[in-house]
């Protein structure tokens, strides 16, 4: 059965739409958490939680994504996404071909104990160096409050900040996406403003919110949300 899209979506950049774009070649690393850049363009590592890993997309991953992401109707926030399957098949391929660029980081989303991506989570750099990135993530409606997305969400910044030696990591989420700006501020994300325009998909233009991590911020964010989950759960 085909299920909608979580409304869990920050500026994913899917399929054809960033063929268009200026592609970035990154410098040649130099050690140091740098040397995260060189490593993962052989092959991005599984990174793997209690309730959630991470790896690196397969072509047998298509026909699950479609299942949780493929809903016409849920793709009102992702612009140029893959509506069929061989158009996820071309984007995985596209997704490698960036990954061994050293241009742009796909990870899919596997719950524990599974075998299939439910969704998936991106990264990719505004500076050359990756000093400033920008993350996105669609996650599945079927998994809406599982702690799916903060695992994910865990593993990836703690990748990005450790391995790669990210010092900014900017999320973009369309202003109505009320779901999406939630969980970037239960996140910990700081708001930095509106974006006037900056979501543009056929006819339909919308505002976005910028939202940001600093990487000495990283730390106290997880502390604190670990302590609200704690209250939660009493």
């Amino acid at each position: 059965m085909t299920v909608a899209l979580e409304k869990h979506a920050v500026r994913v950049i899917l399929g054809e739409s960033i063929e268009r774009r200026d592609r970035v070649s990154l410098p040649e690393p130099r050690g140091g958490p740098a040397k995260g850049l060189r490593e993962w363009r052989k092959g991005l590592p599984e990174l793997v939680g209690r309730r959630v890993s991470l790896r690196e997309l397969r072509q047998r991953d298509a026909p699950a994504l479609l299942k949780h992401l493929g809903h016409e109707s849920a793709l009102t926030y992702v612009a140029g996404a893959p509506r069929s399957l061989d158009g996820l098949r071309r984007f995985i391929r596209w997704g490698r071909a960036q990954r061994q660029a050293g241009t742009h980081l796909t990870f899919g989303v596997v719950p524990a104990g599974q075998q299939e991506a439910v969704g998936l989570v991106q990264l990719w750099p505004i500076e050359r160096d990756f000093s400033t990135a920008e993350w996105g993530f669609v996650i599945g409606e079927a998994y809406q409050g599982s702690g799916l997305f903060t695992g994910a969400a865990t593993l990836l910044l703690d990748f990005a900040f450790l391995s790669l030696g990210v010092m900014r990591l900017e999320a973009r989420a369309v202003v109505e996406d009320g779901r999406s700006n939630r969980a970037l501020q239960r996140l910990g994300a700081t708001c930095e403003g509106r974006l006037r325009a900056g979501f543009r998909s056929s006819d339909v233009v919308l505002d976005h919110v910028m939202w940001s991590i600093l990487a000495p911020e990283w730390p106290a964010r997880q502390a604190d949300h670990r302590t609200r989950r704690g209250a939660e759960q009493q």
